[in-house]
């Protein structure tokens, strides 16, 4: 037996994961952490593709072979009628997953606690034939589901949190997840905005490829993250604009701001979605110095403190540790007994932050208004035991009113009332104003498609309303009648142009043409 195997335990951000000698197994179980599940039965799908625009290798095959990126996929989903021969999956199921991910997919089973991450114990053992509420290879259940895209945590399997993935599944999500893969081979390398930009990408493939299932509603799509993942959600969600919710569970971007900062695609002012962040309880002294720990980190939470433009919620779990955000962790992780609760706490802070996570998305991406106020409420009035979560929710700002919102007003009604349009905004933003540019822009767009032209002239009907002086405006405006073969109105803007501008040699060539 190789007594090497321990060398490809993941390695860990110092700052996340508070390891010690004085480890102590846990006694937990599926049934005891007792998610409510939802009236939907849960499929599980795991298949693996490629992305054929990256390339990859295997370390552990120690050959020099290049191949498409590896893409693993798990996809939880609402699903219809279970056979009579089709049983729920056991804990050993994912883990097989897990195996593949690794790429140990021949590694025998009985090996599967010595090799990876968890130690080799009966409780352990036990954990590994309990049923979970997902079955396989079901069919999907017919209707539109929102999506949720799972991160998982540093180098991490991309069914880490199944029980967090099996109950939104239940609740009517479709939830899809990816290995945690690095760049190149399967670790990370130590340039870690790298790693970051490479699970960014690997999670706007898996939107790619849950777009193509009939069942996904495709304008209700959200993140969620554990660990290193909450890093990759921000990246995704500044260069996403069909991301509407992010969820982040005790993610990183709270810890390693200044690596959010390496990426030349975050901004925090383009996190414009609705944001919860659910973080591990204060880190005790004993802890920050034996592990070396910045005491900072139990306090500052500078993007939290940066984004202005959506409202933003933050919780804090005082019997969670980092680890106790997955459902690997609850079950098979040893606990720190400088730090951790009982079993029995971990495990209901635990629901809760299941709960907290389906409200959320509930009240985002399906719009209910009693998820919303259970996330607005104070957790007491939620039945959440005292001192167990404290809350803070910091509401957007009031952004200035813009001309894409205009025009998402203006389009949804056709272009038609545009007067009555503009004066109802101006009313309730008086700053409010419309470049003369764009409105010419957009008018000269719609004008010149022939399934648009008459919304374009009701742009340019507006435009010369506001800017009467424009002699430009009359000459589009022209020129969009001209297109739609009204001579006469046509001619009668390119006077009101060259009146305007006596030098507009385009209305004096286009006069000369119509009056022959």
């Amino acid at each position: 037996m190789n007594t090497d195997r321990c060398s490809i335990r993941l390695p860990v951000l110092q700052i996340l994961v508070l390891f010690h000698a004085s480890m102590v197994a846990a006694q937990t179980s599926l049934e005891k952490i007792n998610l409510e599940n939802g009236k939907y039965t849960v499929g599980l799908r795991h298949y693996p593709t490629l992305d054929s625009s990256r390339t990859y290798h295997r370390a552990m095959d120690y050959t020099n072979k290049k191949m498409a990126r590896p893409i693993s996929i798990s996809l939880w989903y609402p699903a219809g009628q279970i056979a009579d021969d089709i049983k729920p999956l056991q804990v050993l199921d994912y883990l097989e997953i897990l195996k593949e991910e690794e790429e140990w997919e021949h590694l025998p089973n009985e090996q599967i606690l010595n090799w990876f991450y968890y130690r080799n114990t009966p409780s352990n053992q036990k954990h590994l034939v309990e049923p979970t509420t997902a079955y396989p290879e079901l069919d999907f259940l017919k209707g539109k589901f929102p999506v949720v895209v799972y991160a998982p945590s540093f180098m991490a399997s991309s069914i880490e949190n199944f029980a967090l993935c099996e109950y939104l599944a239940s609740h009517g999500f479709v939830v899809v997840s990816s290995l945690s893969r690095g760049t190149e081979t399967r670790w990370f390398s130590n340039n870690y905005a790298k790693e970051m930009e490479t699970q960014a990408r690997d999670m706007e493939f898996l939107i790619k490829e849950v777009g193509k299932l009939p069942i996904v509603d495709h304008d209700k799509i959200a993140v969620m993250g554990f660990s290193f993942g909450g890093l990759s959600n921000i990246i995704v969600q500044n260069r996403n604009d069909n991301i509407k919710a992010i969820v982040s569970l005790d993610g990183t971007e709270r810890y390693q701001y200044a690596l959010l900062e390496q990426s030349h695609f975050f901004d925090a002012a383009k996190i414009d979605v609705p944001y919860i962040h659910m973080a591990q309880k204060d880190i005790p002294d004993i802890v920050l110095k034996e592990d070396k720990i910045d005491a900072e980190l139990n306090t500052k939470f500078q993007l939290y403190d940066s984004i202005t433009q959506a409202t933003s919620y933050q919780l804090k779990f005082h019997d969670l540790t980092h680890s106790y955000f997955s459902t690997l962790g609850i079950l098979f992780a040893d606990r720190d007994k400088r730090q951790d609760k009982s079993d029995s706490e971990i495990m209901e802070s635990y629901k809760w932050v299941s709960a907290y996570a389906l409200h959320f998305l509930d009240a985002v991406l399906k719009k209910d208004e009693n998820a919303l106020h259970f996330i607005e409420n104070n957790p007491s009035k939620n039945g959440v035991g005292d001192g167990l979560i404290t809350q803070s929710i910091k509401p957007s700002k009031k952004r200035a009113y813009t001309f894409q919102d205009f025009n998402d007003l203006a389009s949804g009604q056709n272009y038609n009332n545009l007067s009555q349009l503009y004066d109802s905004i101006v009313k309730s933003h008086p700053t409010f104003t419309i470049p003369e540019g764009n409105l010419n822009t957009l008018g000269l767009q719609l004008v010149f498609n022939p399934k648009t032209s008459s919304q374009g002239i009701k742009v340019f009907l507006l435009a010369t309303q506001l800017f009467p002086d424009s002699a430009n405006l009359y000459d589009s405006l022209a020129e969009g009648y001209l297109f739609m073969g009204n001579t006469d109105k046509a001619i009668e803007s390119f006077e009101k142009s060259l009146a305007l501008n006596p030098q507009s040699q385009n209305a004096i060539n286009r006069l000369e043409q119509l009056k022959k």
